[in-house]
């Protein structure tokens, strides 16, 4: 959590001072400027722990914020973005008859770069990566136990999407991103997944 915090920063002092020396060239670079977005899509989730979980859909949905410079025929851009997931995996009778396990994605922390190219005056393709850190919730009931705790993992993501222009400075876009997160010892757990989200922004 605290890698996300410090890139974070570094990111927003980097946009801050890139800002004012794009400005003047905005008017030609229609892929230029600050924009948000509203994410939502597929989610196959492959998360497991000491013999429990296993592949998962579920839907994701969230937003993201972004800051792109067009300039020579390219756009390169940094974006922070905050995603959810419905994805869980259920498991019984693990240790006694009748008992209750479950892994759930939780909250997604996201930061990094892209870089695309206008294939035409309204339509980017881009590459992306960067850092992303994810929460596993890990609950287990039982007629003697009661357990609920989480776990967050540091992993890295790529990806890549198209980005079509519509007017009143809205656009749409479609993505796909793998991400792969650290193992966890402590509990034994693995996380990596693959996404498929459209989305729906504005640009300023």
């Amino acid at each position: 959590m605290r890698k996300f915090i410090v890139a974070a920063a570094a990111a927003t002092v980097a946009l801050g001072a890139a800002a004012p020396a794009f400005a003047q060239d905005q008017v030609n670079a229609p892929f230029t400027g600050v924009r948000i977005e509203a994410l939502a899509g597929w989610d196959h989730a492959n998360v497991e722990s000491n013999g429990i979980g296993g592949k998962k859909d579920g839907f994701a949905y969230g937003g993201a914020v972004g800051y792109d410079v067009e300039r020579s025929g390219a756009v390169l851009g940094i974006e922070g973005e905050v995603t959810g997931s419905t994805a869980k995996q259920n498991a019984y009778n693990l240790q006694v008859a009748g008992d209750h396990a479950r892994l759930s994605a939780g909250r997604d922390l996201y930061i990094g770069g892209r870089i695309g190219f206008p294939v035409t005056p309204t339509t980017l393709l881009y590459v992306k990566g960067g850092y992303t850190n994810a929460r596993v919730g890990i609950d287990y009931d039982s007629s003697v136990l009661s357990l609920r705790d989480h776990r967050n993992l540091d992993g890295y993501r790529v990806g890549a999407g198209v980005e079509h222009r519509m007017p009143h400075n809205t656009y749409v876009k479609a993505e796909y991103r793998y991400s792969n997160y650290s193992h966890d010892d402590q509990n034994n757990l693995d996380l990596e997944r693959h996404q498929i989200l459209a989305g729906v922004g504005m640009r300023f």
